[in-house]
Parts: structure tokens; sequence; C-alpha cells
């Protein structure tokens, strides 16, 4: 995704690494050359080692004595990085991304609704109601930026609200769920009323106890997202292919 917390060389060089590596341009195994990578990308040696030491935090590179930086197979990957989600969903297997994310989603989210209605405190609740204000002001208005910081906020209460630390934990990757989505014009201008309809009906099941409510209500807005990003992805894949080659919506 474009907009990364990393800035200037040390953030381009570790997308562009990241980039290669999520589409298989750069695949397991290989090794990377520190003086090849700075010639490549026109930097210092310190940029590359800095962009090298966070792939490696993220279990994508590996550093070994005498074989030096080798590409490190998919499954030791952290897949619920925020940016190896972002750079994957920028790749060419963006609806396979969507297809796990969405299933992650769906084994995550609504047990985590049943879960806050019997655990949700007061000021959660008054959070959750809050964030669901802001989305319908900004749905209507069109405001995508906002809509989406309200969204992130909901989702995010509702997993802390779970009472389920591991559940909290997963907030930043339905966070950049929820930004790839915008990210990648993914959802239509104005946010369909009946999303925003059950994002109510969550809140409110929350603020009741209704658990059940809450778990069916909240299994709806991630079935419709997931289809929804699905159906837009395969209309963009579409155009590509009717058009000149640029994506829907100037992505």
């Amino acid at each position: 995704m474009a907009d990364h917390p990393r800035a200037g060389l040390h953030g381009s060089v570790l997308d562009r690494l990241g980039m290669l590596i999520t589409s298989g341009d750069l695949g397991a195994g290989e090794v990377l050359r520190i003086e090849q990578l700075e010639a490549r990308f026109g930097v210092s040696r310190s940029v590359v080692r800095e962009a090298i030491r966070v792939l490696e935090s993220m279990g994508m590179v590996t550093s070994r004595r005498r074989v030096g930086v080798t590409v490190a197979e998919r499954v030791r990957w952290n897949l619920y990085h925020p940016q190896i989600i972002g750079w994957r969903l920028d790749g060419a297997g963006r609806d396979e991304q969507l297809r796990s994310l969405g299933e992650l989603r769906r084994g995550l989210e609504p047990v985590a609704a049943a879960l806050a209605a019997r655990r949700a405190t007061p000021a959660q609740c008054g959070t959750l109601t809050g964030a669901v204000m802001d989305m319908a002001v900004h749905g209507r208005s069109g405001d995508l930026a906002a809509y989406l910081t309200a969204d992130v906020l909901f989702h995010r209460t509702l997993l802390e609200a779970s009472g389920n630390e591991m559940m909290a934990a997963l907030s930043g990757v339905v966070a950049a769920v929820l930004a790839g989505r915008t990210h990648h014009h993914l959802m239509p201008t104005h946010p369909e009323p009946v999303a925003i309809r059950w994002h109510a009906e969550v809140a409110q099941a929350v603020q009741s106890g209704d658990a059940d409510a809450a778990e069916r209500a909240m299994r709806d807005i991630v079935d419709e997202a997931t289809q929804a990003m699905l159906d837009a992805g395969d209309r963009d894949g579409d155009s590509d292919r009717d058009g000149d080659g640029e994506k829907a919506g100037g992505a």
C-alpha cells in the first residue's frame, strides 16, 4: 500500500523489497546480496541493512553466516503483520489474500461480538454507538477517509470489548483489511446503508447483552464485506482487461 509508517529511503526500500518478495519475484531460497541491492535501489549500505533488518523481524528473510540473507518460505512469514497484508493486497494474489482474510474475520469477529455482549464496559458500548453514528454521517457525505477512521474504531473496540487479549491483538489485521478496501477502491463511494444498519445492530446487541444477536449481525457484516470486495476485485480485473490496463478508480 502506498501509505506506510516508515518515511524516507528506508520505507521506500522496505516497500519495494516487500513487494518483490510477496509477489514471488524474489522467491524462497534466493540469496539477497547487499551490494547488489545497493546498486539496484541506489541507496547506501545502511539503508539496505535497515530494510533487511525489518524484513527479518517479519520472518520474510533469514541471515546466516557464510550464506548471507535468504528469502524465507511463506510459512515462516508473520502473515498477520499489517505491512505484509498491504503488500499482498497490492500484488497479483490479491483475491487469494482477500479470501483468506475474509475467512479469518468470519471465524474471529462474530465470536468476539458474542463475547463483547457479555463483557463490554459501558464506555466501550458508548464508543461502539458513537462510531456507528460517525459512520452514518460520513457514509452519507461520501467522506471515505473519515468513514474508515470510524469503522476501524468500531472493529478495534469490539475486539477489545471481547475481553480476550488474543482476539484484541488481531485488531491491526482487521484495520489493515479495512484500510486496504478503501485504498484499492473495493467499496462504493457511499457505503451500503444495510452495512451501517448491521453495525448499529451489533452495537445495540452488545449494549443489551444479546450475544446471539451480536454474533448474527457481525457475521452478516463480515460476509457482506468479503463478498463485496471480491466482486469489486473481479470488476477491477475485467476493467483492466477491457481497457488500457489502469485500475478502476485510479488506484
